[in-house]
């Protein structure tokens, strides 16, 4: 979990309109929202690992512990099941609503992240880079 700790700042994203497309977020917002670079902070505390994402259009906080589910409510407002667990590396986040299942994956490799968001055949990744 170590990797992952730390500030990083969003440098590439592609494919994202595509995703919040399928995720059903309206016009607007996926204007506003593929034009933001985000920073997300994640820290740990004992057996608690906060996620925070800022940015000019919202910021977010998820409080969370490895391998338990549960309620989040994400930046577009869906009311999802979320369970995150720690698979080979790799920092997998699954959200659950309503028949639909989305899946954020993390990986840090050095000083970069890579998050993979995936929603049936779309898929988009988002390039981030550590805060010195």
């Amino acid at each position: 979990m170590d990797a992952f700790v730390g500030t990083w700042n969003m440098k590439e994203s592609k494919n994202f309109d595509d995703y919040l497309k399928a995720l059903g977020v309206s016009f607007a917002v996926r204007q506003v929202g593929s034009m933001t670079k985000p920073t997300t902070i994640i820290s740990v505390d004992g057996d608690t690992i906060s996620l925070k994402t800022q940015s000019t259009f919202k910021n977010t906080e998820i409080k969370f512990k490895l391998g338990e589910e549960f309620d989040e409510t994400t930046a577009d407002d869906r009311k999802v099941k979320s369970l995150i667990t720690l698979d080979g590396g790799k920092l997998v986040h699954v959200q659950k609503w309503g028949g639909n299942e989305t899946s954020l994956v993390r990986e840090v490799n050095g000083n970069a992240l890579t998050l993979t968001l995936t929603l049936g055949d779309v898929v988009c990744t988002r390039s981030y880079v550590k805060a010195e």
